[in-house]
């Protein structure tokens, strides 16, 4: 069980295939247009509930319960040596001496 004011992630149909432009690509007119919402909870709720969550926009949005306690799983790649060491060239041309962080 979830609770009110809890942050979350819902999910909804935005339009059915029918529903779509005319002027989409074919093979994207034959699927519905999804949307995932994150906010907080505005009544108590389990996964596969249709609820409402106010997003940090202060929006509110209707959809399926999907996820909670979110957290961020993106990241910016594996470090890369050579970025670092022109990192370091640039910042030793731009301001003189040794930098090497």
């Amino acid at each position: 069980m979830y609770k009110q004011g809890d942050w979350v992630r819902i999910h909804s149909v935005a339009l059915a295939p029918g529903q779509r432009a005319p002027q989409v690509p074919e093979d994207t007119a034959r699927v519905p247009l999804e949307m995932w919402v994150k906010g907080y909870l505005t009544q108590d709720a389990q996964i596969g509930d249709t609820v409402t969550v106010r997003t940090a926009a202060g929006r509110l949005a209707q959809g399926t319960l999907i996820e909670d306690g979110l957290s961020y799983s993106h990241s910016f790649g594996d470090n890369v040596p050579e970025l670092r060491q022109v990192a370091n060239m640039v910042w030793d041309r731009l301001y003189g001496g040794d930098h090497h962080a």
